[in-house]
């Protein structure tokens, strides 16, 4: 058995008869369990024209109030929801999509959504098959069935027969109409027949309406809300004279035939551009964030213009952003970058809430950027002396003399003689140059001051060996980093 489509239940559409008074329907509102074809308690419409009968019955009976049962959406069925069951009634089968109901209708997304929600809950769309949304493939439409809703039948005593019996309620034709109901229905037939338009919008009363002062060979006819009307020149007399009614427009509003007027442009078009409103503002911002901040780059824009939202209604720019960002501090390592930003920002618009906070701060964003700046020139100057000047002689005197012994021994290779002589006679010079013991600690000491500094010139001037046997493998391992940090960028050193 078919769920039941009002709140109230129908009396038996039997029970009317062609003396009968017409019986009075109860209010009308279909379940949503209730809107499909093999719940619906309705009736098919034989055709488009029978079912905007029952539409129009709809419309000026007043038993559906769509604000009985929700606090949004139309207050009425009206005209408006005519105008797209017009729509409906000529499509078969009944499959509208959204888009095109909207280019027909000239009304918007929602607002055809919502009247297509009356009609079911009216009892005068049934679903058939319901349309979908799946995300990368492309929507379907929903198809209905045109119900006439069993209140319609009861109000105009119409009587229904089920033909076949094994077929479905909803199958049920119509029989006869009872007579006090035939009144009824041929005003709902006229109706029908009749298009309900869109309407016109009203015309500015200092503008003239069509047909007015079409020039001097013209009569007046009878002035219409002190406005004067110009009608051509007809067969008969007048009442009035011709002389009084000629409109001709005063010499100040001639055009002077040095060119064309231009129209105005919209103030919020002059400059050529649109003012934006606040969700427009929310989503600048996060375009430029995610364009401004490195650890912001690939971020969803809906996703930022809704974590800004706060500093965007308060008027921020990004530059602000960057200034309280400065102020708050910012992470090394960013794992989520909305979700930092919200940490970040939470509670910036009730801090920095003048715009002189919001100036103070970017001032000392931009100073620390300037400071950071020249602390890098600074060091690719130093860098750049350090490696392409002239090599700096060592202040030590122990690191002088092993210098000296160091040159003196490649000045006498590089003279000539046997081999084996070299290897003696160098060896005799280093065993008589070998530092003692507080020799080394003194040259170990000033090399690690050296290191501490940032100078590796004291082990690095020195042969890998030589350097291992004065200093020690701590501080010669301890100046190759330092030598190889000197060749990054990412590294910077000062005093540690």
């Amino acid at each position: 058995m078919a769920a039941p489509a009002a709140v109230m239940v129908p009396v038996p559409r039997s029970a009317a008869g062609d003396t009968g008074a017409v019986a009075v329907p109860p209010v009308l509102f279909v379940p949503e369990a209730s809107q499909w074809l093999s719940t619906s308690s309705g009736r098919i419409a034989s055709e488009g024209y029978s079912w905007m009968q029952a539409v129009h019955w709809l419309a000026g009976s007043g038993l559906y109030q769509p604000r009985r049962h929700r606090s949004h959406g139309p207050r009425s069925f009206g005209a408006t929801t005519v105008r797209i069951a017009q729509q409906l009634a000529q499509l078969s089968p009944c499959r509208p999509g959204i888009k095109y109901l909207v280019r027909r209708t000239g009304l918007s997304e929602r607002s055809v959504e919502y009247h297509l929600a009356m009609m079911r809950e009216a009892g005068l769309l049934a679903y058939i098959v319901r349309g979908t949304r799946v995300r990368g493939e492309s929507a379907q439409a929903s198809e209905f069935a045109l119900m006439i809703p069993p209140e319609f039948d009861i109000a105009l005593g119409i009587r229904t027969v089920l033909r076949d019996e094994e077929a479905p309620e909803y199958t049920r034709v119509m029989t006869g109409v009872a007579e006090a109901g035939r009144k009824l229905i041929a005003k709902l037939a006229k109706k029908a027949s009749r298009k309900v338009r869109r309407p016109r919008p009203k015309t500015s009363p200092k503008m003239p309406r069509k047909g007015a002062c079409r020039g001097a060979g013209q009569r007046v006819v009878t002035a219409i809300s002190d406005e004067v009307r110009c009608t051509p020149m007809q067969a008969g007399t007048s009442i009035s004279s011709s002389a009084g009614g000629t409109c001709s427009p005063p010499e100040s509003k001639l055009a002077s035939g040095a060119g064309k007027s231009t129209p105005k442009k919209p103030r919020a078009e002059a400059d050529g551009r649109r003012k934006l409103n606040t969700v427009g503002r929310r989503f600048q911002l996060a375009r430029e964030l995610t364009r401004e901040l490195d650890w912001l780059r690939g971020c969803s824009v809906p996703r930022i213009a809704w974590v800004a939202r706060n500093v965007a209604d308060a008027g921020w720019t990004v530059t602000d952003v960057k200034g309280w960002l400065h102020l708050r501090g910012e992470a090394a390592r960013v794992r989520r970058g909305s979700g930092l930003l919200a940490v970040l920002l939470a509670g910036a618009e009730t801090v920095l809430d003048t715009p002189a906070k919001r100036a103070d701060a970017v001032e000392r964003w931009r100073d620390a950027q300037e400071a950071a700046r020249r602390h890098r020139i600074e060091q690719a100057r130093a860098r750049t002396e350090r490696y392409e000047g002239d090599w700096d002689a060592p202040t030590s005197r122990a690191v002088q003399r092993k210098v000296k012994a160091a040159f003196a021994d490649i000045r006498k290779a590089a003279g000539g003689g046997r081999r084996q002589d070299q290897d003696h006679v160098a060896g005799d010079q280093a065993a008589g140059l070998e530092p003692d013991e507080q020799e080394l600690a003194e040259l170990r000491a000033t090399a690690a001051g050296e290191l501490m500094r940032g100078e590796t010139a004291l082990i690095t001037s020195l042969d890998p060996k030589t350097a291992l046997r004065v200093y020690g493998e701590r501080l010669v391992h301890r100046a190759r980093q330092l030598e190889s940090g000197f060749r990054s960028s990412l590294m910077t050193y000062g005093s540690w």
